[in-house]
């Protein structure tokens, strides 16, 4: 038991002056390599074992030939590791810098490609990580240049839109100005009515502002579909008659919902205002309201004659307004902009399809708990 023990210390003292040294080593090339680390540990391995085997030998007085034979084993162990690990060490470092490189292609603005050949479970989980954050970045470069054009294209509108009344509020206020206005009331009334049109529009891009800034502060309550349809329909009535179309609240349900009602019945009116709009005279804008599934659906449905199926996906990004031949003289293509944005901020969607004669816009809200 004795023998053992001493066997077992001088081994250990052997293996732990290898160890630290090969720790001093490690921490000196901290900065090299990752060939020279694996090199070193395997040294520090192999150094190690020598060391105590080479004190464990001399401590039991073995022969010079005994003793230089444990010396050729170990020497031979010794350059079998060494090799092994410079080859794994070349190895991981030629994959690190495949996938150096293909990371520094999608992160130029490329798609992220896999190295081929076989890699280590770790590598190829890497891999796989940087793929799927190649696919976001870009589904994220999609989107940032939608919002782009859509920026762009809005301000194409909000110019042109902004610069008709204003030049019509210039020659009027003129012809007040010199007294050769034929009829001074018919141009008040006119001047008020390009006044209130340019604050709806500045009122919708601040609404729009706020959607886009997650600043939209919303006051919940529960209240039913059909008091918000009701008022809906009350508040664009108005406009209806106005263009000859008929109004009809079609199997509107009481279903409760929770939702900020000022916001909810912008988003029902600027939906109305939308359908006439778009309804030719002697033609119907109906209502309806129904639980489903998913939650309450709203719908609005118009005798707009259909909108081309290229352009469904974009009926509410900010600024579309569709073709010439449907695009009223109002507006600057925010009104359904708006709409999603309220409805997403209601934790629901939006979305529109063709019908027949038309086309719908749905709108599905939680229902209340």
């Amino acid at each position: 038991m004795r023998d053992a023990l001493l066997i077992a210390l001088f081994a250990f003292l052997g293996a732990t002056t290898a160890g630290v040294l090969g720790a001093g080593v490690l921490l000196l090339i901290r900065r090299w390599s990752l060939t020279a680390h694996l090199a070193v540990v395997a040294a520090v391995a192999v150094t190690a074992m020598f060391a105590g085997t080479l004190a464990v030998a001399r401590a039991m007085f073995l022969s010079a030939h005994d003793l230089s034979v444990v010396t050729t084993v170990v020497a031979m162990a010794a350059v079998v590791s060494l090799v092994t690990a410079l080859l794994l060490g070349r190895w991981v470092v030629a994959r690190s810098r495949e996938l150096a490189l293909a990371a520094r292609s999608f992160g130029d603005g490329g798609d992220f490609a896999a190295p081929d050949g076989p890699a280590a479970a770790e590598f190829a989980a890497l891999s796989r990580e940087l793929e799927a954050t190649s696919v976001r970045l870009a589904e994220s470069r999609d989107r940032e240049r939608a919002l782009e054009s859509s920026r762009r294209e809005l301000v194409a509108w909000i110019s042109h839109d902004l610069r008709t009344p204003l030049a019509g509020l210039r020659a009027m206020a003129e012809a007040l100005e010199d007294g050769v206005a034929a009829d001074p009331d018919r141009y008040l009334r006119q001047i008020r009515t390009e006044v209130e049109r340019l604050n709806e529009m500045v009122g919708d891009l601040f609404e729009l502002s706020r959607i886009h800034a997650g600043a939209l502060s919303l006051s919940p309550a529960r209240i039913s579909v059909y008091d918000l349809v009701g008022d809906a329909l009350a508040g664009a009535d108005p406009l209806a008659r106005e263009h000859g179309v008929r109004l009809v609240g079609d199997g509107v349900e009481p279903v409760p919902v929770e939702v900020d009602g000022r916001e909810m019945s912008r988003v029902l009116g600027n939906l109305l205002v939308n359908a006439i709009r778009r309804t030719p005279a002697d033609g119907t804008v109906a209502v309806s309201a129904r639980r489903a599934e998913e939650g309450v659906v709203l719908s609005v449905t118009d005798g707009c004659g259909g909108i081309p199926e290229e352009d469904l996906p974009r009926v509410f990004d900010t600024g579309w307004r569709g073709s010439d031949a449907r695009t009223p003289p109002a507006g600057a293509g925010l009104g359904l902009a708006i709409v999603r944005g309220i409805v997403e901020a209601h934790r629901g969607r939006a979305t529109v399809r063709n019908v027949a004669g038309g086309c719908r816009f749905e709108v599905t809200l939680p229902v209340a708990g």
